[in-house]
């Protein structure tokens, strides 16, 4: 597998891409979804782990309301994974979100996940690079353990957004009433280390991707939404699932 470079990858839909039909194609798609994920709740014999990271204004939260909320809510748990509480931070990183990976029959969606730990953690100089090693071969050994011993299905996404884009997004926080609330005065300094988070992010696809990644160009929410439904449909119907039929006495 060649290794990734983010920065030979686009953020935005190839020329030419209709817009207004690739949404009629997301509607679809996302009609499939609430049959598919119906039939995985009935089964019962797989689960999903969708995990999206991406920089901030990348559209996690857009994303997941756009892609996931057609589907009935009884299947599906979202999970936010921000600045560790103090009781998280008693266990070992992977504490906070092993104990919240999904069950058979679930999809569980992480926005933001234990990436963290070997991304954000490193930016900001709060462990060293022998740690990260450690926790990058643990990552692995976890994924594989919910892969192989729990049938867990795991999809990872990397919202690939461009810096110009991401300062647009943050700067209408500043504007947009609706969208207030998620201002952070962080944001902007975060946003200055963008070239330490790449190389942390390319080290992260590159280290942790027995089970691949992702890079789904962000600039565009239409397109964005549009490949995370199409994969998650894709890796839906590849699973061969059946209703169970009614049960004996």
């Amino acid at each position: 597998m060649e290794p990734i470079s983010i920065k030979n990858i686009s953020t935005k839909a190839p020329d030419g891409w209709d817009k207004e039909a690739t949404k009629l194609k997301t509607k679809d798609i996302l009609a499939e979804l609430n049959e598919l994920q119906n039939l995985l709740y009935a089964e019962n014999k797989h689960s999903v782990l969708v995990i999206f990271q991406g920089m901030d204004a990348s559209g996690k939260d857009g994303v997941v309301r756009d892609v996931f909320t057609s589907m009935n809510p009884t299947g599906i748990r979202v999970y936010s994974f921000k600045v560790p509480t103090e009781e998280e931070l008693s266990h070992d990183f992977l504490w906070r979100v092993h104990k919240v990976t999904p069950p058979r029959g679930m999809i569980h969606v992480f926005n933001r996940s234990h990436y963290e730990d070997i991304l954000v953690t490193r930016v900001h100089g709060m462990i060293d690079d022998a740690t990260a090693q450690k926790r990058i071969k643990a990552i692995n050994d976890f994924e594989q353990l919910l892969t192989e011993h729990a049938n867990t299905t795991i999809l990872k996404f990397y919202l690939h957004i461009s810096q110009e884009e991401q300062h647009e997004q943050l700067v209408e926080r500043l504007k947009e009433p609706s969208k207030m609330w998620k201002y952070n005065s962080k944001d902007f300094d975060e946003s200055a280390q963008w070239d330490t988070y790449m190389k942390y992010y390319e080290e992260a696809f590159n280290s942790c991707n027995n089970i691949p990644w992702h890079i789904i160009p962000a600039d565009q929410n239409w397109y964005k939404s549009y490949l995370v439904a199409t994969i998650l449909r894709d890796t839906l119907k590849g699973l061969n699932m059946k209703y169970p039929g009614i049960k004996k006495g």
